[in-house]
């Protein structure tokens, strides 16, 4: 099996890496269309800044190639809100696979702002969370979340407000949190995105 891992300006790609040879794939990491449309399973992770991620991505023309993508693909953190509507982070255009806004957390209250560290997601329902069980303790490092959206839905969590953790449209799967650093809940998350027909 083939797994590509999108190459753009955004951190964190190693530790995805690690978590796929941890399960015997050995992933590649490219920016190339080809390669991208010919990999049995695509992940587009990231940490990092909207406004400049999607500048990058433009400039690549990889915002057309992800659009194009029949085969299954998982955006992790940044990826997820990359492939929502729009961004308020540097009020930022997207690439629409999802229909939801992006919005910041409120820095004016008492949440501490980024979300780090472990929180518990539920409301799952996919088959990219068979054999997890709810509520499951993921690992989230974000400032900003995808709205709440039924239409998309996969897994719920709640950090001052409720927000999509995971969401779900066709062959397009992502997750906000980071399943590569959520011990065997994320691990089994990543089996089941391998496994996918």
């Amino acid at each position: 099996m083939q797994v590509a891992i999108v190459k753009y300006n955004a951190g964190n790609i190693q530790s995805v890496v690690f978590a796929l040879q941890r399960l015997g794939v050995e992933p590649i990491i490219t920016d190339n269309a080809e390669l991208l449309r010919s990999a049995d399973r695509v992940i587009f992770p990231g940490v990092g800044e909207a406004s400049s991620a999607m500048q990058y991505l433009k400039s690549k023309a990889l915002d057309k190639v992800i659009r194009s993508l029949h085969q299954p693909v998982l955006g992790i953190c940044l990826g997820l809100q990359l492939l929502c509507r729009h961004s308020e982070e540097g009020n930022t255009d997207c690439l629409g696979i999802f229909d939801v806004e992006v919005k910041a957390f409120d820095r004016k209250g008492s949440l501490k702002v980024p979300h780090v560290g472990w929180n518990t997601i539920e409301e799952l329902h996919s088959p990219l969370m068979i054999g997890i069980e709810a509520p499951a303790y993921m690992y989230f490092v974000h400032s900003y979340y995808a709205e709440w959206e039924p239409r998309y839905a996969i897994a719920r969590c709640e950090y001052g407000v409720p927000f999509s953790a995971g969401l779900h449209k066709n062959n397009f799967y992502a997750v906000q949190f980071h399943p590569e650093k959520s011990a065997e809940a994320g691990s089994q998350l990543l089996e089941n995105f391998l496994k996918m027909p």
